[in-house]
């Protein structure tokens, strides 16, 4: 009978998750540079998941409604004006221009260039904290380029002409009425065996490999797809899209389009893209079990057998000819579905809600049914497929194949990778789960944050101004153990009656607001 007794820890824990409190909270000491007086806070983990935190996965995901109900179907240009380089800012610029002129004139003496690029180093860090976006050298070609002939196995594509726009097209019907519609894509990966209640009929027959590194590099597919969508478009497509999982744990893109194009050339675009992955063949397994290459401090990785040094990187991509065929070809599969949507319909709402948004809480992995056991054989044997799979030219398992990993180190080994790809969880891909073009909504996610709090700080009647000057504040993190620091049940309990007393004075202004004979006002928080 007592086992059968709830804990109160736990309860505590239910409670806070009902009241919307983070349950893993940072806790940080921060001071105020005015007055001189430190707090402590704690700040909200921010998990996008709800295994690790429900509060604020779902506090997430909301925020990602928003943040995609407000761009699809914009009505007029999103303008995004740089601000004018500041005093500071010119003069960093103009301090490592000299300091660049004193290395180049180095570089031309032949002397020792350490001491210079330390001091371009320390000048880049600066460029970026005072609000510079981007690289001051911009972007380096590495030389290395392969050639952008299609390949003859995919359809060619149309090319409009380009015009400078965001917004698709505007209809008007015949009693006047002007409408801008947008549209939902979605796109599925092709079939790797026949699949029966989320789990491969016949699991031997079932192409483990190339759904391996079909969700490794469907982030790459994605960005292929963007590009030939503006291109044949002809405007500057915005899109905001979300890599969820199939039942058969595979990735598909949920992708709303601002603007609309034929359902005929949706399905030729995707019919059309694919991406070629020019990487060092895999086909033979070099070095495997116990036999695996030795390192040495001056030349890399050898074999074990012969001691010849083994091919860097860049020689394994540099060995790699016109004529040969890259190591793995990506194509989305049959299952293309367009749909035209309308602005403030119950379509649009239930995509964003049902569809967009609905799985962002849980990872790939997380779609396991309970209680069905092929489906997780089959997650098994999908993370096991993974295991010596490359995910990036820097992954170890490399060495499985007779290459040195990218920027190589000592202690590295073929299926001890920690890249996310190769992580139950994740099931082979690594990327982001939601993916924003820049001019979607004119906002970033900051923004969307900040209008949230600040519609919720005008309807208790607070100020909403924000802090002008940046630096007020210093933050530090409070280590675990610290004997000024409560245990987290207290610190869960004190922000469970915070939130009370927030939600009962919400009810008591809205009940004014509809007309009731209430007191309530802003002031009784701030007290």
């Amino acid at each position: 009978m007592r086992l059968a007794q709830p804990l109160a820890r736990e309860v505590v824990d239910q409670l806070a998750i009902s009241f919307g409190v983070c349950i893993r909270p940072v806790p940080m000491h921060r001071l105020d540079s005015l007055t001189g007086q430190t707090t402590r806070l704690d700040i909200p983990c921010g998990a996008t998941l709800a295994s690790k935190c429900p509060p604020c996965a779902e506090r997430n995901r909301k925020l990602r409604m928003a943040q995609c109900r407000e761009g699809w179907h914009l009505e007029s240009e999103p303008v995004i004006a740089p601000n004018e380089p500041t005093d500071e800012q010119r003069w960093l610029i103009e301090h490592r221009a000299d300091w660049q002129a004193k290395r180049d004139a180095a570089a031309a003496a032949g002397e020792d260039l350490t001491e210079f690029d330390e001091i371009l180093a320390g000048i880049d860090a600066d460029i970026r904290r005072s609000g510079l976006r981007g690289s001051v050298l911009g972007r380096s070609s590495t030389g290395r380029q392969r050639s952008t002939r299609r390949r003859q196995d995919a359809p060619d594509l149309p090319k409009r002409k380009r015009v400078s726009s965001t917004l698709g097209r505007l209809y008007e019907s015949p009693d006047g009425k002007r409408f801008r519609p947008s549209m939902f894509i979605t796109l599925t990966l092709p079939s790797y065996g026949r699949v029966r209640d989320g789990a491969p009929a016949d699991p031997d027959s079932y192409d483990y490999t190339r759904a391996a590194r079909d969700a490794i590099h469907f982030s790459k597919l994605v960005d292929r797809f963007v590009q030939n969508l503006r291109r044949v478009a002809g405007w500057d497509v915005q899109y905001f899209a979300t890599v969820e999982p199939q039942k058969r744990l595979a990735p598909h893109l949920h992708l709303a389009m601002r603007g609309t194009l034929s359902r005929k050339e949706i399905k030729q675009i995707a019919a059309a893209t694919y991406q070629q992955v020019w990487w060092p063949s895999t086909d033979r397994v070099v070095f495997d079990g116990d036999t695996l290459p030795v390192w040495d401090d001056s030349v890399g990785y050898l074999d074990p057998h012969t001691g010849e040094v083994l091919p860097t990187w860049d020689q394994a991509l540099d060995a790699i000819g016109d004529d040969d065929e890259p190591m793995h070809v990506l194509r989305f599969g049959e299952q293309v579905k367009p749909i035209g949507v309308l602005a403030g319909t119950d379509r649009a709402d239930h995509l964003i809600r049902h569809y967009l948004t609905k799985y962002l809480t849980k990872s790939i992995a997380e779609t396991c049914e309970p209680d069905n056991q092929r489906q997780k054989d089959h997650a098994d044997r999908m993370t096991e497929a993974l295991r010596y799979e490359p995910c990036s030219p820097t992954c170890p398992n490399w060495l499985r194949y007779g290459v040195q990993p990218k920027n190589a180190r000592p202690g590295q080994a073929p299926g001890c990778c920690r890249g996310k790809a190769h992580k139950a969880e994740h099931l082979g891909y690594a990327g982001r789960r939601v993916l924003v073009s820049r001019k979607w909504s004119n906002k970033t996610l900051t923004d969307h944050r900040a209008d949230r709090r600040a519609w919720v700080l005008e309807a208790l009647g607070l100020s909403a101004t924000e802090n002008p000057d940046p630096h007020r504040y210093t933050w530090r993190p409070i280590k675990p153990g610290d004997p000024d620091l409560p245990p987290l049940g207290e610190r869960l309990l004190a922000e469970i009656a915070n939130r009370q007393h927030w939600r009962a004075l919400m009810q008591r202004l809205q009940a004014q607001a509809d007309g009731a004979d209430l007191s309530a006002t802003g002031e009784e928080v701030a007290a």
